[in-house]
């Protein structure tokens, strides 16, 4: 979903935050590399991965970058940082304070120094991440001259032209993230590429062992620096994900209690349309489209009530086919709702108004006979939840606040 904000300067900085069906057991940060913005591969596909790991990830173009307002001249690694701890308030207002920081290339050095000073941080992974911030100075060094001497100068980064100015550079000096993880107390991942030639493995070993324990190392075995392979993106989303949950201290959500032939709906807090629905033993979430500005985490009411009927009626077959010892192998029921005037309805009661109907196509697979198949459709109507739709129904409200 969008999750845009405000940096500190008043620009309006792009996000979008990727939320799992369930509710979030902790949110989370992440920092693109050097001149990226959140879509490319690595950012959107890691994000999205954690969130089948429960964790609820902001990602979001750093200013004069992406979608993001401000001019790019006149950012720094500082003002990076700054976005950062502008991105945390701004989750932290509306949701929830990030308790992991993830950070790509120079992302992970932003993360590190924007970790020092967020106490709610309990843990940070770095992915691809100098250990010096001035190492970033490669990737234009041939300019270096032009922009000392001119005070700034257009440079080719990554196949586009970016103008660098003499301040980013001086902004560089003097900054040291070792220093920061010689002082913190924080769980970090540590991932890295051996055989990356942008940011060589050597880096990771400096911001290893300048980190305390507890710590951990990856190696992403044949990954470049930008994880261009969605295949290395995934993994590394999947280890941050198992690592995360120890690390944080998260669990999975405890549910509420119900009665059994109960269901409760919650609606989420700070979601539009998102529902969490409980019964005794289980969870699923219903929502709506992003069309109709929900935020498409779970089917919508009539989905559901779709589903319960082919559930229903697969079932009943099902267990009419084992009591007879039929040859069923398999049920497929495909469901459609619309509504339609009445006047349309060739043999409905009623003449007037709307009238909801159901298409319900039934495909059955198996050794049956002619005979067998002729009754199981007629089974098929028998199904408890069918009967239900078609019986008059009462429904009894009540407040509970009474």
């Amino acid at each position: 979903m969008k999750f845009d904000f405000q940096n500190k300067q008043g620009h309006t900085l792009s996000g979008q935050l990727e939320i799992p069906s369930k509710k979030p057991v902790a949110y989370a940060l992440f920092a693109h590399c050097f001149t990226c913005s959140k879509n490319i591969i690595a950012p959107s596909t890691i994000s999205k991965t954690l969130t089948d790991s429960g964790i609820a990830v902001l990602r979001f173009d750093f200013t004069g970058l992406g979608n993001s307002e401000g001019d790019f001249a006149n950012t720094n690694f500082s003002s990076n940082v700054e976005d950062l701890l502008s991105a945390c308030e701004a989750l932290s207002q509306k949701y929830d304070a990030p308790k992991l920081l993830i950070g790509h290339s120079l992302g992970g050095a932003a993360v590190i120094k924007a970790a020092a000073k967020l106490s709610h941080v309990s843990a940070i992974a770095t992915i691809a991440a100098p250990s010096d911030v001035e190492h970033v100075t490669h990737l234009f060094k041939d300019s270096i001259d032009a922009i000392n001497d001119h005070g700034e100068a257009d440079v080719q980064l990554a196949g586009r032209e970016f103008k660098i100015k003499k301040q980013f550079i001086e902004d560089l000096k003097g900054t040291s993230i070792l220093d920061d993880l010689k002082k913190m107390r924080k769980s970090i991942l540590v991932l890295h590429s051996p055989i990356d030639d942008t940011v060589s493995v050597e880096h990771a070993s400096k911001i290893f062992m300048a980190a305390h324990h507890p710590k951990s190392f990856i190696s992403l075995d044949q990954a470049d620096h930008l994880l261009m392979n969605r295949d290395d993106a995934t993994y590394a989303g999947e280890v941050i994900g198992a690592w995360a949950l120890k690390f944080l201290h998260a669990k999975k959500e405890i549910g509420p209690t119900v009665e059994k032939d109960s269901v409760l709906v919650k609606s989420r807090i700070h979601n539009n349309f998102t529902q969490d629905i409980y019964t005794k033993d289980h969870h699923i979430v219903a929502d709506e489209p992003k069309s109709l500005k929900g935020n498409n985490l779970g089917m919508n009411p009539y989905e559901l009530l779709l589903s319960s009927l082919g559930a229903c009626t697969s079932m009943t077959l099902k267990m009419y086919a084992q009591r007879k010892e039929l040859k069923l192998e398999g049920v497929e029921v495909l469901l459609k709702h619309q509504k339609i005037h009445a006047k349309d309805c060739e043999h409905c009661e009623s003449q007037t108004g709307m009238i909801d109907v159901i298409e319900k196509t039934i495909k059955i697979e198996g050794d049956l006979s002619s005979e067998q198949r002729d009754r199981l459709y007629e089974i098929a109507e028998k199904c408890p939840v069918n009967k239900t739709l078609k019986s008059e129904i009462k429904i009894i409200p009540s407040r509970a606040d009474k």
